[in-house]
Order: C-alpha cells, then structure tokens, then sequence
C-alpha cells in the first residue's frame, strides 16, 4: 500500500510527552510512516507548546473546523485512501462527511482506550454499585465500532468486552498494543541500579481522572502509613496540567511532593526506586508501565492497573488491592535488591514477548491490505453496521448542518 494516503483526524494534537495517548498515535504514524504512506494529520483542536512537530516526520499538518463545509472541499481534494478517527468522538463528528466525500476509504477508528468501559468503571467506584456497562457512552462508543471497517483495541480484556458482552463480531475489532522496541542487554547494563536508586514515584496526565483519583488514594491511604515504614523515602508526583487542587497536595513536611510535568517521562521514572501506582477505575493499558519497563523501574499497582498488561508472565513488581498488603508488599519491594532485580527481569519479558513492535506491525499492514481489497464484501458483512451509517449519518449530518447555517449567519443558540 505504499504510496498510499492516510488521514488522520485528531481530536487533539498529539502530546507524547503528557499522555500515553499521544505516544500511542506517534507509534501508529511512525508505522505507517515506514510503510511509505503520505499522511495528512487534521485536528480542530487548539496546539499547544507540547504538541507534537509533526513537520520534522515529513507528515502534513491541517487545521480543520468543526460543522463547517470546509472540511468536505479538504477531502475531497485529498481524497485519502485510508481515514482514520482519533477516538469515537472524532468518528461521530467528521465520519459522516468521511463517508459522502470518500465512500471507498477504509475507515479506521483508533479507540485508544474504551472510553465506555473506564467511565462505567469510575462511575461504579464512585457510586459502590456494580458496574453498568451498557451506558449512553457505549452506545455512542459501539456505535462508532460498528460504523467504521476497523477498530483498533489496545487491550486483550477490551477485545473480550467487545466481542462477549458487546456482540461485536471480530473481523470488526483488531488487537493492536503498544509498538514497543525490544529491551536489550545494552539497555538493561545501562539501567540505573539499585543502589542509585531512591524513593517512589506516580506520573500520570492530570486531564485523565483515573490519574487524579490516583493521586488521592497515595495522599490519604498508601503514604501515611509507607512513610512509617520508610520515613527517609519521598514520594514524587508527575504529571502534565496539574490543577490548583493537585498542586495544593504538595507538603514538604510529609515528604509528598507535586513536582508537575516530566520533560522527559522515562528519565523520570528511571531515577527512581519503585513506580507507585494504586489506580481504581480505568481502561486501556497504561503507558507509564510500559515506560517503567523500559528503564528498569519495578512498579506496585492494582488489577486493574495491570489489567491486560502481563498476559501469562509475572509482573515488574507487585499487583494488590488489598491496601494494607499494597503498602506491606511496597515496602518489602523497596528494601529487598534481589526481589527488585527479579522484579526488573520480569519487566523484560513483558516487553520483550507481548509489546515488541516486530511481532505486529507486518501483520497488521498485511491485514490492512486485505481488508482495503476485500472492502465491499466486509461492508456487506457488516450489515448493522450499514443501518447505522445510513441512518446516524442522516441525523448527525443534519444537526451539523443546521449549526453551519447557524455560524454562517451569525445566529446564538
């Protein structure tokens, strides 16, 4: 498919440096990239001084409008081979004139994570009730799936959700993880050890609630009783757009410390000890463990942290619920070398056997070809899919519609 144009819509500019998410659509480019596609990235979304520079990678930069025929005149002229839509709420924004426009196009839907399946989770933690996972957000969410050739899942649990609860059928869903470089020996003699090492670390983007409600559980329920343990160990925060009430956790005095944003996440966490981090609700996989992977920093989270993340193998460290044995366990991971260093070694294996790029990319390009020619036939397959296209696009097209009538005429709701 070389030669071939791909368009993406973003629903921001990409960040690598704030959030998994942003790291993620920089491996996707960077695959398709080396697979000589000519890319195009769109985004209505403001940037902002760390939005990524797509014009060193030789990708075009295109700012859209939202409701605006604008945006058609550009695909038609770009007429892409391939769309892709960052997130379901580009999808439901921008696919029904993705489908006028460019009917042949594949569409592609990068869910990054289910959006669906992270909001029914805070909610359950929120309210103590059993998790309810057929909101108005999966709705909208699995809408989208339907309507697009291909959705690209980060996680294995996520794929199980989608194809047992959801229906979905499974040449709709496509399990595509992190694209990650394997850990070499190299790497691995350059990793800061152990007795360089100090005290513990949390680094997340504030903009993510997963991350913020983090962060109050290691104030209220992990530190205090850690710090007893370890009363010489800091415990640092990281995190992109800390907000006023973030900032106001940093105290000195008990050694808990908001540092802000990292410029560099893995040098970060690489100084660092042990990678805390007790997360209560969430989907996807977490870019921060992968980056802990990486440079050799054990880490202490939740199922649901670790949710999907280590298959088969052991983990870089501990996964606990149980908040007294979470804080037992962080400290005996802290103090024991040897228990640390096996901890690194299981790192390794994770990356090494279930994130290397090398086991996923040429399948996924091969695949991709398939589909884009064997289009017609899948699109058929997908008949919900069919109805959904014919009659959400109807009514998403026709609310866009009257919000350009509306901006042409200068008209307030």
């Amino acid at each position: 498919m070389s030669g071939k144009k791909l368009l993406i819509i973003g629903f921001v500019w990409p960040e690598p440096t704030s959030s998994a998410a942003g790291t993620r659509m920089i491996q996707l480019v960077d695959l398709f990239l080396s697979q000589g596609y000519q890319i195009t990235f769109a985004s209505a979304a403001s940037k902002s001084d760390f939005s990524y520079n797509f014009r060193k990678t030789g990708v075009i930069e295109q700012e859209i409008k939202l409701n605006d025929e604008s945006f058609n005149t550009f695909l038609t002229e770009l007429n892409p081979d391939l769309v892709m839509f960052d997130r379901f709420m580009v999808e439901e924004q921008y696919g029904w004139r993705v489908q006028q426009e460019c009917p042949n196009a594949l569409r592609i839907l990068d869910t990054e994570d289910l959006h669906s399946l992270r909001s029914a989770r805070q909610q359950s933690d929120k309210k103590k009730q059993a998790i309810d996972l057929f909101s108005d957000i999966a709705k909208r969410e699995i809408a989208s799936i339907l309507r697009c050739d291909l959705s690209l899942i980060i996680s294995e649990i996520e794929m199980d959700i989608l194809k047992t609860q959801f229906k979905i059928d499974p040449s709709l869903i496509y399990y595509l993880p992190f694209l990650e470089k394997e850990i070499s020996q190299e790497d691995i003699e350059n990793w800061i050890p152990f007795e360089d090492r100090a005290d513990f670390m949390f680094i997340g983007n504030f903009l993510h609630e997963p991350n913020w409600n983090t962060v109050q559980v290691l104030k209220t329920k992990i530190w205090p009783s850690l710090r007893k343990k370890l009363p010489h160990a800091i415990l640092n925060i990281y995190g992109a757009y800390p907000s006023q009430k973030v900032l106001q956790l940093n105290n000195k005095t008990e050694k808990f410390l908001i540092k802000g944003r990292a410029l560099d996440a893995k040098e970060a966490i690489s100084k660092h000890r042990i990678l805390l981090a007790p997360i209560q609700f969430g989907a996807g996989v977490k870019g921060k463990f992968i980056d802990a992977m990486q440079v050799g920093t054990p880490s202490v989270t939740t199922s649901i942290g670790a949710e999907a993340m280590k298959g088969d193998l052991n983990w870089n460290g501990y996964i606990e619920d149980d908040i007294d044995l979470f804080i037992e366990k962080t400290a005996k991971l802290y103090l024991d070398k040897n228990a640390w260093q096996t901890a690194q070694q299981n790192g390794v294996k994770i990356i090494n056997q279930r994130y290397a790029a090398k086991y996923f990319t040429d399948q996924f390009i091969n695949d991709l070809e398939k589909l884009a020619s064997n289009l017609t036939a899948h699109r058929q397959n997908n008949f919900f899919g069919q109805i959904l296209n014919h009659h959400t696009a109807q009514s998403t097209k026709y609310m866009s519609l009257w919000i350009e009538e509306k901006n042409k005429f200068g008209v307030r709701s």
